[in-house]
Parts: structure tokens; sequence; C-alpha cells
């Protein structure tokens, strides 16, 4: 049979349950483009910048059971296309992308858009790919996908020249497609009854989760209530574990982790970490050291021990691992009979209350915003975060219980990621409440793709955190430099902007607004209408992961350096 590398295209997409795919069509996709529109299955959708096309395609695969696709043009397309691919490489999500390629019929050089796009997105992906026929194109997709979910997730790049789009090639077969049976190592038993023995035995345990325990959520409760046990996360993995569990202690467990994290994991002996690769965020830039008997769990073999040497590493899904070692702990007297809940509960509180204490003047207390935000979200909302302070803030104050989600940048730490990944998680999740929280400047970067939410329908809520500055490097600056460089933002008119885009608009500038603001937002976006809301944030108070950040960079400097930086801030202050 004789089929085009567009409809081809579109059969392996259908194949592998794609929704959705993301993009802006030019003359090297046209013909691929036309096919998804013919989809009963796909629904292509036009955004305003392919970065907004891979922060979407990335939270698709977060959110929901199908995997997030790129359809973008080479060179220019995909160049654009990387922050959001970048940020799923690196926080190890499953990702599709799918580009065209300059002709391969001709034998002409210097083609528009002509580069080495294998050379380009090897770096930034699990693997990459270029169908020569129209017959390899099928199993080259399948073949994409099937790397994208194996093992650790993450993106998988594809190019498919034009003139295979356009023209008609022999076909071989019209394979369906078989999901993988396994997608990880096999668990190594021994390893599980050796790391039961050690838990069972600990004076202290812990527990430390990442995005990779996520499959696992039910089982990793009853181990915790076994071990009595605290649990903390990383930043990507805040959701994993319900926040309403009395074992809940907050994100991280070192000098900067929330109070209530640090008090429950003193003195831990031993800490079973699964799914987490103790990253520079996860560990508040290193400054989080666990206990010398450190289980640690994951897919990936390479993260085990990466940073910090395990006792007993194992190579697995959490969704294998972790029912096995629920099953050796039952057999085992457990040594832990005291309950962290108390521990926890009193530094939650302590927080709270310096937050409450806090005078935030004219502007809006982080706490007071939160607390109306958590009164107000349905117990199964989507919480979406960018980079930047208000990501701290919302870590550490905003309680993502039951079965509500979390999903933010991590270790690529893009900015522009929430407005596009707010849509995303919203095309996935119709019935869901889902509202953004995103910094004035990183608003900047993907607040057109507010249009993108017009344009679908999406009732999505974007809490905009104003103060007019890139709020947390401005911090960063204000003690060793004792200026503003390049961190003052110009002034936005958000109500404008929203008019601009059809939102609808609320502004919050007071605490007294919060409730009614929020409630507000709430009300037009369940008429399937985005809603920009201005939030007159109060950034002065530091949260506890940048002063734990902070400090742990600074004692890091030799005693020269920090004379050196000490007398530059002193210098600076005196003479303005």
């Amino acid at each position: 049979m004789k089929k085009t590398g567009a409809w081809l295209v579109r059969y392996a997409l259908e194949q592998i349950g794609a929704r959705h795919t993301f993009g802006i069509p030019g003359v090297h996709t046209t013909e691929i483009y036309d096919e998804l529109n013919n989809s009963n299955q796909i629904k292509p959708m036009l955004v305003t910048h392919e970065a907004g096309a891979s922060f979407m395609a990335d939270a698709i695969s977060r959110t929901s059971d199908s995997v997030g696709v790129c359809v973008v043009v080479p060179a220019a397309g995909l160049t654009h296309a990387m922050s959001g691919i970048g940020e799923a490489y690196l926080d190890g999500i499953p990702m599709i992308v799918i580009s065209g390629g300059t002709r391969t019929d001709t034998g002409h050089e210097y083609q528009l858009h002509q580069m080495d796009q294998q050379a380009l997105m090897a770096p930034l992906t699990k693997g990459t790919f270029r169908a020569e026929t129209q017959d390899e194109i099928v199993p080259k997709i399948f073949e994409a996908y099937d790397l994208s979910i194996s093992g650790e997730p993450g993106p998988v790049y594809v190019e498919i020249p034009v003139n295979l789009q356009l023209l008609k090639g022999e076909v071989s077969a019209l394979p369906e497609y078989s999901k993988l049976e396994r997608l990880g190592a096999a668990v190594d038993k021994s390893s599980i009854e050796a790391a039961a023995e050690k838990l069972a035995q600990a004076k202290k345990p812990g527990i430390f989760l990442g995005w990779g325990a996520k499959t696992a959520r039910e089982t990793i409760m009853e181990i915790s209530e076994q071990l009595n046990a605290p649990v903390c996360s990383s930043l990507q993995g805040l959701g994993v574990y319900p926040h309403s569990h009395k074992n809940w202690a907050g994100m991280g467990f070192g000098p900067a982790a929330v109070p209530a994290a640090r008090d429950a994991f003193e003195d831990c002996d031993v800490m079973l970490a699964i799914g987490v690769r103790f990253g520079e965020i996860a560990t508040g830039s290193f400054s989080s050291i666990p206990p010398e008997d450190l289980i640690h769990i994951d897919i990936n073999p390479d993260a085990i021990g990466a940073n910090y040497p395990a006792t007993i590493g194992i190579e697995g899904d959490s969704a294998e691992a972790a029912p096995l070692l629920l099953a050796a702990l039952k057999d085992k007297k457990i040594t832990n009979q005291t309950s962290p809940s108390a521990t926890i509960h009193a530094g939650r509180e302590k927080y709270r209350a310096a937050w409450a204490k806090h005078d935030s003047k004219d502007r809006v207390n982080p706490q007071v915003f939160f607390d109306a935000l958590d009164t107000h979200l349905q117990k199964d909302g989507m919480v979406v975060v960018d980079d930047g302070n208000h990501t701290f803030l919302t870590a550490e104050l905003m309680p993502i219980r039951d079965e509500r989600r979390f999903i933010s940048p991590t270790d690529f730490n893009c900015m522009g990621y929430c407005v596009p990944a707010t849509n995303a998680a919203k095309l996935e999740n119709r019935e869901k409440q889902v509202v953004g929280i995103v910094g004035d400047g990183a608003f900047l970067m993907t607040g057109m793709e507010a249009l993108t939410a017009t344009a679908n329908g999406l009732g999505v809520v974007y809490f905009i955190f104003a103060d007019g500055e890139l709020s947390q490097i401005a911090q960063a600056q204000e003690i060793p430099y004792n200026r503003k460089t390049c961190t003052v933002l110009p002034e936005l008119n958000h109500e404008g902007m929203a008019l601009a885009v059809h939102a609808g608009y609320v502004a919050i500038d007071c605490n007294d607004d919060c409730d009614k603001g929020i409630l507000k937002a709430l009300e037009i976006a369940a008429g399937d209408r985005p809603v920009l809301v201005r939030v007159n944030i109060d950034y002065s108070k530091r949260t506890a992961f940048t002063e734990g950040a902070v400090k742990a960079n600074i004692d890091r400097f030799d005693t020269m350096t920090k004379l050196r930086m000490v007398g530059r801030a002193v210098g600076r202050k005196i003479t303005g």
C-alpha cells in the first residue's frame, strides 16, 4: 500500500493514544497539520509561541494518562520549543517532539531551516530519530514513544522530512501499537528484604519522596503509618503524598525546610528515599544531608548514590518496589513506636504564626492569600506554578490536600511555564478547578498564551503575584550588592492585558480582598473563561527555602571571599 508521511504520522500518534498536539504550523508541517485536522481523536492546538507548545505538552504528560506531543517547524520552531523540552528532560517527563525536516530528494543545500537537528536535540532528549522513508515513520514513532515512557521518562525527538510528508511511499504494513509490558528493571527482592530489616530497626526513620513516587501513593501512606515515619518531598514531589495526612511534614528535610520538616527529621537515623534524585533544589542547594543509612529507590540507576551514598540502592519503579517493601515490613517488628504527628503539628503552627504576625502593610500577606485559596479550591483542584519566589511560597504555604495535584518546573527551572501548563492541565481535566500561580516577571514571558485559553474555552485562573520585580533575584542582590540590576520590571497594565485576550480580570489589592477576589475569579472561570488576577503580593518576608539555600551558598565561600563581599556591601550601604 502507499501512504503519505503525514497520514502515517497521524496514524502513529492515534495508536499511541495522543489526544492533543501543540505548535504553530509552517511550510514544513502543513501536511501533518492537515492530516491531524482529519483525526477524530487528536485535536491540533495553535499556540502563540512554541515555548508554550512544549510547556503544554509537558503538562499534558504530568496531569493525564496521555503523552504530550509537540508538532513544530524545524530550526526556529524547534529552538523556541527547547525550553519546555529541556524542562521535560531534566524533570523526567515523557514527551514526543515531532518536527518537519528539509527535503531529502532535491540535492540542494542552504534550504530554508536547514540545520543538523539531530545534533541540536541530542543533549535535550533521551533519543532522536529521523525517518528516511515512509515505511520507517510508524515504527520510529512507536520506538520513540517506548523510549519516552521507559525507565526514567523523558522527551524524544522525531524528524519527518517534508518530502516524505507530501509524497506517497510504499508501506509494508500498518502495525498496531502494543504497549511495553515492563517499563523498568525487575526489583531485587533481597535488597527489598534488607531495606525492610533496616527500616524496622530504625529508631527514627523518615521518608523523602520525589515525582517518581507518584505511582505508589497509597502504598507509601501505609509504609509511613507502619513505620510511624514523617514524610517530606522535593519540590517536584509535592502532592505525591496528601498534605492532610498526619505524617506529612513539608517540602525538604534540612536547613532549607519549613520548621515542621526540620524538627520531624532531626536525628533521623534511616531515610527511605523514593523517586527523588537529591538535586540542588530538592536539597536546598545541597544543604540537606541524609543520614548515613540511606535506602534509595529509583527507576534510574544513575540517580542512586549520585550525590549521597546509599547503604541500600534499589533500582525499580516505585509502583513495583513500594508494595514489595510494604509486604516485607508487615513481617517485621517495628522498633519506632513514637508518632511524629505532634512534632509536625507544632512546627506547622509555629510557621503559620510567624507568617500571620508578619506585617504586610498595604500589600497581601501570602499566608492570608493561601488560606483563602485553600478554603475555596476544591479538594481535587490543580495548582500550577512557575519559577520564582512565588514557587516556594506556594510550596510552603499552600496545602495540596487529598486528591489535589501540584506541578512545577523544577530542575531545568524555566520561567514561563505556568500559563501554558495551566491551560494544558485544564484541557485534560475540564471537570476540575485549575489555577496557576505565576510571578509578574514569568507572566511577561508567556502571558499571551491566555489567548490560547480564551480560544479554547478554558476556564482557568492565573493568579499573578505582582510586586514589580524579579523578586527572587532582587532579594539575592539586596545584601551583597545593595542595588537591583535588571530586576525591576517595566509596568504592565494587567487589566488591559486581560481585555486584550478577552479574559476576566480581578484585582486583589489587600488582605481583605482575598476571599471575595478568589471566589469571583473561580466563578468567572466556571463559565469556561480564563481569568487574570493581579495579586498585590508582599514578598518582604523570605521563605524558609530561600533563607536556607542562601545561607548554604554563603557558607561555602572561603573567609577572604566573605570579607570581600561584606566589605563591598558595607561600602555601598554607606555611599549609596
